[in-house]
């Protein structure tokens, strides 16, 4: 296996703990409710992680159409569960087959824009975008298990 054929299943895997847990939500007004002390609700988290995928994946690497509405992600509320879940199936079918077509070349670039502070090479951003999904996605989880006071 190469770095963008691991890349891609890990991303795929996680979209769809990510889509789990919030079908796992039992009403779509639960997605949007926090706790003292938490900022973001699930159903922002999971906005966010679809922003942040589409902008740095699917438009700067895929040259797919997108326009980031990044304050959007944040202050949106109400959607259902139903619409982020078929939103998270759109950005697997996306995501993860731009990553695959990345060439070793390619993954070895500069990435186009200077996000964390300094310049990184393509495949060290990536890395660190599995690295935000997977901690939101466990801000979700816990979150969840918080609001239905559960262990499941």
């Amino acid at each position: 296996m190469s770095i963008t054929s691991d890349l891609a299943f890990l991303f795929d895997r996680d979209l769809a703990k990510l889509s789990q847990q919030i079908e796992a939500f039992p009403t779509d007004e639960a997605l949007w409710q926090t706790l003292p002390g938490v900022m973001n609700a699930a159903g922002n988290l999971a906005l966010h992680i679809e922003g942040n995928l589409r902008e740095f994946v699917g438009r700067q690497l895929g040259n797919l159409p997108y326009e980031r509405k990044r304050e959007l992600e944040f202050s949106s509320k109400g959607r259902s569960r139903d619409e982020l879940s078929k939103r998270l199936a759109e950005l697997r079918r996306s995501i993860p087959s731009v990553i695959e077509e990345l060439t070793a070349e390619q993954l070895q670039m500069e990435y186009p824009e200077v996000v964390l502070g300094a310049a990184t090479s393509t495949q060290e951003f990536l890395i660190h975008l599995y690295g935000h999904l997977n901690w939101h996605l466990g801000q979700v989880d816990y979150l969840r298990r918080i609001l239905l006071n559960s262990s499941s």
